[in-house]
């Protein structure tokens, strides 16, 4: 897994990350793998809802040019 500091992570815009309150980083391919798998993860606990979990897929997926 991709490590962001606090700073990098702080830097970024809403827009790089997949879920509103600045969830799910995907400011690059390594970060959107990351995730996906995370939010596959965090779904099958029933953690997330179908709403974010196929919003954090599509926008991963966009990030990785697979939309």
């Amino acid at each position: 897994m991709s490590k962001l500091t606090a700073a990098e992570r702080n830097a970024l815009p809403d827009s790089a990350f997949a879920l509103p309150g600045r969830r799910y980083p995907i400011p690059d391919a390594t970060h959107a793998r990351d995730a996906l798998a995370r939010a596959s993860e965090f779904y099958n606990r029933g953690e997330l809802t179908d709403e974010e979990y196929e919003t954090v897929v599509r926008r991963a997926k966009a990030v990785l040019g697979e939309d």
